[in-house]
Formats: C-alpha cells, structure tokens, sequence
C-alpha cells in the first residue's frame, strides 16, 4: 500500500479516535487502517484542538468579552469538538482508583458509566484549572499555549501505551498492546516540534519538563492501582497533562 494511502488512513484512525470530528471525507474502503501506527498524528491532533480553542479565546477578547467567560466557551469548545472523551477517562480514573480496594473492584468500578463523587471532584477541579489558566493569558499567548498544550497532553496518551501494560484484557488499550517504533518516535518528535516552533526559551522547558513530570506521574499512579494502562488512564493522562502545561505557561 503506498505512503499517501497510509498517511490518510492514519489521519482517519486518530481524527476518529481522539475527536468527534466527522471522516467520511477522508475514509476510502480498503485502506490500511491501524489504530497503532496512527499515534504519530495524535500530537497533530491535539494541537489542532488547541487551536481552534484558542482562536475562539482570542475572537472572543477581540469581541469585547472579559477573559473568564471567553476562556469558559473556549474550554467548552475543547468539549466539544472531542465529545468529553478525556474527561470521561478522568472521571472513571478518580472514581475507580478512589473508590476501590482491590484492583479488579477498581477496574469494575471504572467500566461503570456512572458517575461518582470522586469523578465529580475530578472534573470539576480540571475544569477549573483550565478555564483560570486559559483566562490568566493575553489571545496571543493562548494562541500559542492551547496547540502546545494540546499536542504534549495527546503526546502524554502514547507514553503510556509504550510504558504500560494493558490492565485488562479487552478494552481500546489491549488492542495496541505493541506499537510501531516509527511511529512511536514520529509521535514524540512532532509534540517536541510543536513545543519548540510556538515557545521558545524557559517557557519550551516549561511545557516539556511539566509534561514530563506529569506523564510520570500518571505512569506510577497508574502501575500502582490497576497495574497497567487502560483507555479511561489514557483519558485521564491527557487531561491532567493539558492542566500542567496551561499551569505552567499562564
């Protein structure tokens, strides 16, 4: 199968995957889908993501809106362009790892579609820390740190896949249970090109070495408690590193 024929599949797998975006445009019959080989589009995603919710921060400004209520619509524009996918992934997280004893109690807890107070807490403490974070930023900062943000929290999401083993044996995470090495580098080289085309200077450190750090400790959190990576711990580390990097750039 030629180059463009899996560079288009790829997009279709991580457009489809990390958003609500629709793909029929750009989804053909028999091409070479594969949901592992697509992480190396995620940061592109994700950036993507940003900037679109930076730009609706920025116009809303440029509007006359005050920065709180702009940064609220931009953070639900995030939202809803990826359907709360993360944010459900926190959600589940919080309640299954708070909830929880043993680490099948925890993991049934987390497979539950309801929502506990944990999870609640979760949200609302993610909510809130983006939306003061994104408020705190001039439109041309915001316009530069919601795509970094964006790219390094997506980044965040293969880290664990690489490092971590599937909690379960079914589930979005056991199906990429070994991912490509090109892909794999392709993935962190395009969130650290991203990081260093729109930052420069401390702030480039900044972003990465939170991200870093963060991915870490979701890594640890994560081996502890259920022993390995699932898609809600995928979720949950995308939107605790987006916090971190918004943190530490405001």
């Amino acid at each position: 199968m030629s180059a463009p024929a899996r560079l288009r599949a790829d997009l279709v797998c991580g457009i489809g995957l990390l958003t609500r975006l629709p793909t029929g445009w750009l989804a053909r019959a028999g091409l070479p889908y594969s949901m592992a080989r697509s992480i190396w589009c995620w940061p592109l995603v994700g950036a993507g993501l940003g900037a679109a919710a930076a730009w609706l921060y920025a116009s809303l400004l440029w509007l006359g809106i005050r920065p709180l209520p702009a940064a609220g619509w931009s953070v639900a524009m995030l939202l809803l362009l990826c359907g709360g996918l993360h944010e459900d992934g926190l959600a589940d997280m919080a309640d299954g790892c708070g909830g929880g004893v043993e680490r099948a109690r925890k993991l049934e807890i987390m497979r539950d579609s309801r929502v506990g107070s944990y999870g609640v807490m979760a949200l609302v403490v993610a909510l809130l820390v983006r939306i003061t974070a994104v408020a705190s930023m001039p439109g041309p900062a915001a316009m530069l740190a919601l795509p970094v943000a964006g790219a390094l929290a997506r980044a965040s999401m293969v880290a664990l896949l690489w490092r971590l083993p599937p909690a379960r044996g079914d589930g979005l995470a056991s199906t990429m249970p070994t991912l490509p090495r090109a892909a794999l580098v392709a993935c962190l080289c395009l969130a650290a090109s991203v990081t260093a085309l729109l930052l420069h200077g401390p702030r480039m450190l900044a972003a990465g070495a939170v991200a870093v750090m963060a991915t870490l400790v979701m890594c640890a959190l994560a081996r502890w408690q259920i022993g390995g990576q699932t898609g809600d711990v995928l979720g949950a580390t995308a939107v605790v590193t987006e916090c971190a990097v918004l943190t530490a750039l405001c």
